[in-house]
């Protein structure tokens, strides 16, 4: 989030898209009914009615799959209407014109024939938005788990831009973070191509934009921040502060050497691989070996079905967890790992807050932190790792990452932890990102299109678009909520989600159980009749593995961020044989 979620409820408008927030981030969804009772205007962009909807001023019940369309119609309003922030543009943002270029033909009327949105409500949403003094946005995965999900990501960007709500009180564009620590494991490098604080791992001086601010010129080269963009200059920056220049190697290059030195290895320049190249579908691309470490994607990976083949053609899998998961099952070894209340250690929480954690009760039985089961591997590898506390390992973290944690010292995270960047021990912490200027300089408009078949489309024989969602009593595949009898206890099975107009053309009561089949494979489940979905769009969470629907989802990813596109898949449905 570039803002906090105290700031939530002194709002003037808020846009919610593709998250559900009573459901899955409830302190989030609290503050927001809480803004709206302070006369905060609502706008909630889903393609169910979830239920923030019944105190919208306006309900955006969108198709699947066209969340680009929908916000370059919102920006030409915007745009037609004079409603842009035209000081805000002028001053902080390059690209306008080619924005404006580019929205100019998505009118309300043309966008609504693309995602069923009443041009009128797409024409209030944008006055709401744009007239208030503050606006926020709220997204989850709803809008980045599509094939098109940078672009999706990219067009609300443009709307914070063009309202002038980036690096403002109350403004800000806010994703929300799935699980208690996935900031956090972003931020500390769990991802293919960086390092702690989000410090590249390869790049030369011409490729290496990652920290890059850009010249300032107004020329062709700024018109899409999506492409890369040459210059020769390369100064690295951070959010809120300058960075050394570095000259004669390229950043990257600089920041290997640094981890190098502390780590007292030679770290590569190959970029690691992503969820899905790791199960690609080219057997000669593959993994042949995998440490799987607090992840379940025998139930949470699109096309669960190639996932388990995969895995049972392994030469080796090793699986850290705190039970035994369905994929610890197809595991050679696995290893115990201690719960959360049986380690001491940070979380970053979804604003960007690193906050201490601390031990409850002692591992049970032969569990381990995993820092401890990481340290004794690299032991028997001769690796000298002899860290003695999660202390020692976030000094050094704070060391190898100063610009964005140089002034966390334990001492400091003891009361309310403090949020990244936070560079020096007199530093309070950064409430608000972007404020004055943006990590580049100068906030950059990007051109994005609509993508028609960025989504799985129906046909005849797959009509029904099926998107997936979670549900309020469990969380992702059940590893912990699956335990507890209280919640089995308000809901242990699956429900399809189906509109009234379509279980009565199917012939379906709520008594039955319905085939569910996608171009991957096929599950069963029962049913809910409800209105909370459109016709010819039915929902399903992927809690269950009884029911696993990611059997069902197609694993064909985003090209820029290579997320698989989790939301949206074509299906058959029939009543189930013998029902």
């Amino acid at each position: 989030m570039t803002n906090t979620v105290d700031e939530i409820t002194g709002t003037g408008a808020i846009l919610v898209i593709g998250s559900n927030p009573t459901e899955n981030h409830p302190i989030v969804g609290y503050r927001i009914r809480e803004a709206v009772r302070r006369g905060a205007k609502l706008i909630v962009a889903d393609p169910r009615h979830i239920p923030l909807v019944n105190i919208a001023d306006v309900h955006l019940q969108f198709k699947p799959g066209t969340d680009v369309a929908l916000c370059n119609a919102l920006a030409h309003v915007i745009i037609k209407e004079g409603l842009e922030d035209k000081e805000y543009i002028e001053n902080r943002t390059n690209g306008f014109e080619y924005l404006k270029e580019i929205v100019e033909s998505y009118t309300p009327e043309y966008v609504s024939s693309i995602t069923d949105v009443p041009a009128e409500d797409i024409r209030k949403a944008a006055r709401l938005f744009a007239g208030a003094e503050s606006a926020s946005i709220f997204y989850c995965m709803g809008v980045t788990q599509h094939t098109s999900g940078t672009e999706n990501v990219v067009a609300l960007t443009n709307l914070s831009l063009l309202t002038g709500n980036l690096g403002i009180l109350h403004g800000g564009m806010n994703p929300l973070r799935g699980q208690n620590n996935v900031q956090g494991a972003c931020d500390m490098g769990c991802l293919p191509n960086v390092l702690t604080g989000y410090q590249p791992v390869y790049g030369d001086r011409e490729t290496d934009t990652y920290w890059r601010r850009l010249k300032l010129e107004q020329d062709d080269s700024l018109a899409c921040s999506l492409q890369e963009i040459d210059t020769s200059e390369i100064i690295a920056d951070t959010v809120e502060f300058e960075r050394p220049v570095y000259k004669g190697m390229s950043v990257s290059e600089e920041i290997r050497n640094k981890f190098s030195r502390v780590w007292g290895v030679k770290l590569s320049d190959a970029p690691g691989r992503t969820s899905a190249e790791m199960f690609h579908h080219n057997p000669s691309r593959r993994n042949r070996v995998m440490y799987i470490m607090g992840e379940n994607p025998v139930i949470s990976d699109p096309d669960a079905k190639h996932v388990r083949e995969c895995l049972e053609e392994m030469d080796f899998v090793v699986v850290q967890d705190i039970f035994l998961t369905e994929t610890a099952q197809y595991a050679d070894v696995v290893l115990p790992a201690a719960s959360f209340a049986e380690k001491d250690g940070t979380f970053t929480n979804t604003e960007r807050r690193a906050q201490r954690i601390r031990r409850a009760v002692s591992p049970q039985g032969n569990s381990k932190p995993d820092w401890e089961i990481f340290q004794l591997l690299a032991q028997r590898f001769n690796l000298n790792w002899n860290y003695s506390s999660s202390k020692e390992i976030w000094d050094e973290v704070r060391m190898l990452t100063p610009h964005y944690y140089g002034g966390m010292s334990y001492e400091r995270l003891e009361k309310e932890g403090l949020q990244w960047p936070c560079p020096a021990e007199d530093h309070p912490g950064t409430p608000i990102m972007h404020k004055g200027k943006f990590s580049r300089g100068i906030g950059q408009f990007s051109t994005v299109d609509y993508r028609p078949w960025a989504a799985e489309s129906t046909s005849e024989e797959y009509p029904f678009t099926l998107t997936t969602a979670r549900k309020l009593y469990h969380y992702h595949t059940r590893t912990m909520t699956g335990k507890s009898e209280g919640l089995n206890y308000l809901l242990n099975e699956e429900f399809m989600e189906i509109n009234p107009l379509d279980a009565q053309k199917l012939q379906l009561t709520a008594d039955d159980r319905v085939k569910v089949t996608s171009r991957r494979g096929s599950v069963e489940t029962k049913i809910q009749i409800t209105d909370r979905v459109p016709p010819g769009v039915v929902c399903m969470s992927f809690h269950f593995a009884e029911t696993a629907v990611n059997l069902l989802i197609n694993p064909a990813v985003c090209n820029l961020s290579v997320v698989a596109g989790l939301k949206v898949a074509a299906v058959h449905i029939e009543k189930a044989q013998g029902i």
